[in-house]
Parts: structure tokens; sequence; C-alpha cells
């Protein structure tokens, strides 16, 4: 192995830590949800830092990458890809953290009905979902599996689409429902750009797999 395949096989190495930490906190974030657990919540916050310390070592390593060896080809669409990556993820993270803040901002439980009804949870199931394909598609160089989320973030967008009529007819049915209604668009919109995000995970995976860019094409 050459100097450079150690450097390059080192930064997938770290990448793949951040994505199992951005995926513990998206995870610790819908539980915290779901069981209302404040505690919890306050640890994704917390660990906000940790993530935000992975995405700038990651971005240096990438820095010195390029200024040492100059790599060419897969390696420098690996290393591209590698860049963008972990700004997603940075992003991911952010959602988390920013759902885990309306968990400790609220004084109960979510209403079970709004839940159910506007798909949050299912939402955030999907989202989960994307992030684990996501990662093995990286993990084992899978283009396939990474075009796979595109389908699966469309079902995110109808979620969101609906959303915001389902949540004003439970406001219309009592005034009470307004700040929690408020807290759960919130979290649906948040989501969506989870999903968003994963894409762009997945669109980077297929530059460097298959020299092919996506971005700005219709999915599919």
């Amino acid at each position: 192995m050459t100097q450079l395949e150690h450097e390059l096989q080192r930064l997938k190495d770290e990448l793949i830590q951040m994505w199992d930490l951005v995926y513990s906190q998206l995870n610790k974030a819908r539980i915290s949800l779901t069981n209302f657990d404040q505690g919890l919540a306050r640890e994704v916050q917390q660990n906000e830092r940790r993530v935000n310390g992975y995405e700038l070592k990651i971005d240096t390593d990438c820095e010195n990458i390029f200024a040492l060896y100059c790599p060419v080809a897969v390696d420098l669409r690996f290393v591209l890809a590698i860049l963008k990556i972990n700004y997603n993820l940075e992003r991911v993270g952010d959602y988390a953290e920013g759902i885990a803040r309306y968990v400790t901002g609220f004084n109960l439980p979510f209403n079970k009905s709004i839940l159910k009804e506007t798909q949050l949870l299912a939402m955030m199931d999907k989202a989960i979902s994307m992030m684990e394909d996501a990662k093995k598609a990286f993990e084992k160089e899978d283009a396939a599996l990474a075009r796979s989320t595109f389908q699966k973030d469309e079902t995110l967008d109808i979620i969101n689409r609906y959303a915001g009529d389902i949540l004003n007819t439970f406001v219309e049915s009592d005034i009470h429902h307004f700040r929690e209604a408020l807290y759960a668009h919130s979290i649906i919109q948040k989501l969506e750009r989870v999903g968003d995000q994963i894409t762009n995970i997945s669109e980077e995976i297929i530059f460097y797999l298959e020299a092919k860019v996506l971005k700005h094409k219709k999915k599919g």
C-alpha cells in the first residue's frame, strides 16, 4: 500500500466514524421525541460539538492530501466526494440537534394523534433508513444502493407537502394545539432537509464511483 492509499483509507475510516456519530444523533433524536426523553435530547445537543469537531478534522485532512499528494482520477474524485459528504453529514447533525431542541423546549409529550396523522415518526424512520443505505453504499462502493435513497427521499417530500394542511386542521379544532403543531411542522421540515442532505451524499458516492455528476438532474 502506497502512502497515498494509506491516507485515503484513513480518511475513509474517519468519515465512517463521523457517519456513525451522526446516525446516532438522528436516532437518539427520534427516541427522545417518541419517549419525551429530555435527558437524551440534551445529550444530542451536547454531542453537536463532537460532530463539528469531526467536520473540521476531515476538512483539514482532505486539504493536506491535496497539498501533499496531488491525487488524480478516481483518487481525486474520492477526496472531493469526502469533502462534500463531510459537509452533508454535519448538516444532518445540525438538524438532529435542532429536533432535540424542540423536545427540551416543550413541557409535555407530543400529541400522539399529531405524530400519527402527520406521519412524523414514519418520516424519521425513513430518514434513518436512508442514512443506513447511504453508509452501506459508501462502504461497499455500491452505486445502485446509493440510487435507492432517491425514491425514499420522494416519500419524505410527500409527507412534508401535506403536513401543513393536516396540522392546520388540528389547530382549527383546538387552538391549544397551535404551539405543538408549530413544533411538529418545524421538525417535519428539518426531516425533509435531512432527506435532501442524504440524497446529496448519494450523488457524491455515484460521482466518486462512476464519474457522473447528478446534481441538478432529475433523480430516478
